[in-house]
């Protein structure tokens, strides 16, 4: 049984509540106590775009979210949110409390985390979130490596955009995430970086296009190819990204116009092969399984690879099983065969110089 000093108690479900001195006023008449979800819920709210979403991360119905931050607000004595429709912006005091709520839920986690360092970790959970080319083309073969070792560990696995993933790690709801790096911001310091793969860009189009011999599209091209060649479908992810791959088509293919935007690689990938347009992808993107998607080619261009990162609490590197996957997933990433590419058509590569 676990010991609790005078700082710790726990509720009736036995629930780890942790008082914490919010408001002086109301600790001189009562002791606060706040549980940890309560922090949880303040946290996840506050990174939320909306209580929908909000409610949707915490596995909670909305009353039930509400009535948590409700009960946080008496204890604290004071309004952590200002209601606007289906919106809660932070007041000037919730914005003082955040960096003490996400110390104790980090202290919390690390906690949890070190009692994984009595045991052998074979019998342990590994929660991971990440993009959908990396789970399912890297993480595959991580596994199966990391069960010659630890064949009793399971996985709880999410498929994610970037900025979800950060947030599932910031509320600790998975252990680590595997994204680009250029997807996280410069400011996410918490987290260690392990690199996993470098994954090369390559210009998607319909398998009909043929551009290995083509120096000037206008002149070499027939009108239907040509017009497939100019009909881009973009991915949006973030204003560097789309500031990037937008600037790529600016000096490429400067008679170009964008028909699609989408949320996601293998989507616009998709679309291409439907002979809707052409579009940029990361290599990794336009594979299923350990094969690459048939009815495309994919040629290579010169923009920097993206790089698939572990992000993770540090202390992950140090404890069984986590280390070892981590190791499998370097491994893993560094045998992988990327898919079959043809080299550059003439006319980028004179658009490149010029």
């Amino acid at each position: 049984m676990m010991r609790h000093d005078d700082r710790t108690s726990e509720d009736q479900t036995g629930n780890i509540v942790v008082p914490i001195d919010l408001h002086s006023a109301a600790s001189k008449t009562r002791r606060s106590e706040i549980t940890l979800h309560q922090l949880r819920v303040f946290w996840t709210v506050a990174h939320a775009e909306t209580l929908t979403k909000a409610a949707k991360q915490l596995g909670l119905a909305q009353p039930s979210l509400s009535q948590q931050l409700s009960k946080l607000e008496t204890i604290s004595g004071t309004r952590l949110f200002d209601r606007r429709s289906n919106q809660l912006k932070l007041t000037e005091a919730g914005a003082h409390l955040m960096p003490k709520v996400e110390l104790v839920l980090r202290s919390m986690g690390e906690f949890e985390d070190s009692l994984s360092e009595q045991f052998d970790g074979s019998r342990a959970t590994i929660r991971l979130a990440g993009v959908h080319s990396i789970l399912s083309v890297i993480l595959p073969t991580a596994m199966r490596r990391l069960y010659d070792k630890f064949p009793d560990v399971d996985f709880d696995i999410h498929e994610h955009a970037p900025a979800d993933v950060l947030e599932l790690l910031n509320s600790r709801r998975v252990n680590i995430g595997l994204i680009a790096s250029s997807s996280i911001p410069q400011a996410n310091e918490g987290f260690l970086r392990i690199p996993v793969v470098d994954d090369p860009y390559v210009l998607v189009v319909p398998e009909r296009l043929h551009l290995a011999k083509i120096k000037h599209p206008d002149r070499d091209l027939c009108a239907a190819d040509k017009a497939i060649l100019n009909q881009v479908i973009q991915f949006v992810f973030g204003s560097p990204h789309a500031k990037q791959t937008a600037g790529w088509f600016d000096d490429m293919l400067p008679d170009h116009r964008v028909i699609a935007q989408c949320r996601s690689f293998e989507v616009a990938i998709r679309l291409v092969r439907a002979e809707l347009g052409v579009c940029l992808a990361p290599a990794l993107s336009a594979m299923v399984g350990a094969q690459p998607l048939d009815g495309v080619k994919l040629y290579r261009v010169a923009m920097p690879p993206r790089q698939i990162v572990a992000l993770l609490p540090s202390q992950y590197r140090r404890i069984e099983p986590y280390a070892a996957f981590l190791d499998a997933l370097r491994q893993a990433g560094a045998d992988f065969t990327m898919p079959a590419t043809l080299a550059t058509p003439p006319f980028l590569r004179k658009a490149a110089k010029n």
